[in-house]
């Protein structure tokens, strides 16, 4: 048996699952320090079906601990940026176009040195040692205790960034982070340059919530390996997520998203997953979530690593209802709805209250919404249809016809058709979809290059991309059986010479637990 958690804005799910049978699911309030109400979960977990500390091959947990850091400006590190490109990119230095609060919240430090590679491997300019031994003084004497290292076309050619990691460590002892652009982003030198220094100033925090989950866990008497999700829908183990606590951001979605696609069938299709305070709306292709191919902003940053293209709405079960029902949200009671909720007992109307005065729901107490007028609560489900359906709309990119599903404690919102989209589908477990695909996640590996490609060379430099992208994907525990190439791009790029070409490949496979690869149990 397994165990998948996600952790929301509003609420805390949990499942256990026994192959492909749920043998028990939970909704807890998430808390304000998460921890306790995902031992709340557990909790509830055991008493819908027992199970002793040896029984669980693995806890899945999708969280928004660290994109609500970010967000809020909370429990950020101070951050050097050191970029290694000089003469070249002096005239866009880091940080730029961050939002004033969180360069101010980071201690923002920029650094530029010598380095960088064209895109064919050339060398811009050598590495500098002395150099970089000045700025690792500067650094140690702000008291900067995490260090952000980009080169330019690093995803061509780490070794800058890795020779710049060892002579800086020696400067700066064993307590200071590094976190590098080679790992974390694609092509694109701002955009990675970004990713990599919220990964740094996340990475003191990620040592602590990792060690505050699996103690949650551990705490919980269950013996077994701790995974969280990764922006793609797979996973990734704690270790992973202590260097890289950037991947976790789009968790939730995706979990959704991966979720919806086991309990619904469709492989291909819309889903609508609505939560206490947001409705996401992304679209799965061959059973994964569509990739956002160009840059996203997270927190008004730009960036480029991989995130799913998901558009959101502040709807959801919280979400405050005003003007007779004509405003709906954005912002909403989170967390907070059991107590204020007028349903609950509480004095907000929300959209729990009016979807519940309108017969989508049995929730609380439906007596306590007698008295809102019965055309308010219209009025506002029509709103909330409408923004939803035109959402849906947006995400569409082409005439085919796409499945609608919907998923989350959430979706009682939605009506049985969506106006222009047809029929919503709801499948079994649709209110805990998030915790099912965090427990039935899988593995990846992903490349993404820019090769030179001479005459007769192209079939040779797709097998060694493609096989790189296994290669990765068993490093990160998949069962090696398993593993098949799931997405695969090529692009000439015309304006750069040498006959350029950007390959990704990415490859996904089942988690190898022990003996058994876990993906396959729900086949």
């Amino acid at each position: 048996m397994r165990i998948g958690i996600d952790v929301g804005g509003t609420n805390t799910d949990a499942v256990l699952m026994d192959g492909s049978t749920v043998r028990a699911a939970v909704k807890r309030s998430t808390t304000p320090d998460v921890t306790s109400g995902i031992v709340a979960a557990l909790d509830g977990l055991r008493e819908q079906h027992a199970f002793g500390p040896t029984d669980i091959d693995g806890v899945m947990i999708g969280t928004t601990h660290f994109i609500n850091a970010l967000v809020e400006a909370r429990g950020l590190a101070p951050t050097a940026a050191v970029r290694l490109g000089l003469p070249a990119t002096a005239s866009l230095p880091p940080f730029t176009d961050w939002p004033a609060h969180l360069v101010s919240a980071v201690h923002a430090q920029p650094f530029l040195a010598h380095g960088g590679h064209e895109f064919d491997g050339r060398v811009i300019s050598e590495l500098d040692p002395e150099e970089l031994k000045r700025h690792a003084g500067a650094i140690a004497a702000a008291g900067i205790r995490s260090v952000a290292i980009s080169s330019v076309f690093s995803p061509i050619n780490d070794e800058f960034e890795q020779r710049a990691q060892e002579i800086m460590a020696a400067e700066l002892g064993p307590d200071v982070a590094f976190s590098l652009s080679s790992e974390i982003g694609r092509i694109g030198l701002l955009e990675r340059e970004n990713a990599t220094i919220i990964n740094a100033a996340l990475r003191e925090l990620a040592d602590r919530i990792v060690d505050g989950l699996s103690g949650s866990v551990t705490g919980s008497g269950i013996d077994a390996p701790l995974f969280l999700s990764q922006n793609d829908g797979t996973l990734m183990d704690v270790e992973y997520a202590r260097r890289y606590p950037v991947a976790t951001f789009a968790s939730g979605p995706t979990n959704s998203m991966r979720g919806a696609a086991v309990l619904s069938g469709f492989d291909t299709c819309a889903v609508v997953d609505v939560g206490g305070t947001t409705s996401d709306v992304g679209v799965l292709t061959a059973g994964f979530p569509r990739e956002a191919t160009g840059e996203v902003a997270v927190a008004g940053i730009r960036t480029n690593f991989r995130m799913p293209d998901v558009l959101s709405v502040g709807i959801g079960g919280g979400s405050r209802i005003r003007e007779d029902g004509s405003v709906v949200g954005p912002d909403s009671v989170g967390y907070r709805l059991t107590e204020e909720g007028l349903v609950f007992g509480g004095t907000t109307l929300t959209a729990t209250d009016v979807a519940v005065r309108g017969g989508r729901g049995a929730i609380g107490d439906p007596s306590l919404v007698a008295g809102v007028p019965a055309e308010v609560a219209a009025r506002a489900l029509d709103v909330i249809a409408e923004r939803v359906a035109d959402i849906v709309e947006r995400m569409r990119t082409s005439s085919d016809p796409l499945p609608v599903v919907a998923v989350g404690g959430g979706s009682v919102l939605l009506p049985d058709t969506l106006p222009g989209l047809g029929t919503v589908h709801r499948p079994e477990h649709y209110s805990v979809a998030n915790a099912i695909g965090a427990a039935i996640a899988q593995v990846s590996g992903e490349v993404d290059k820019v090769y030179a490609i001479s005459d007769g060379r192209r079939s040779a430099v797709v097998d060694e991309a493609r096989q790189e992208a296994v290669d990765r994907a068993i490093a990160a525990g998949a069962d090696p059986g398993s593993v098949d190439i799931v997405d695969f791009d090529e692009v000439p790029i015309p304006y750069l010479p040498g006959n350029a070409t950007r390959i990704r490949a990415k490859a996904v496979g089942d988690l190898a637990l022990g003996d058994l690869a876990l993906g396959a149990l729900v086949r």
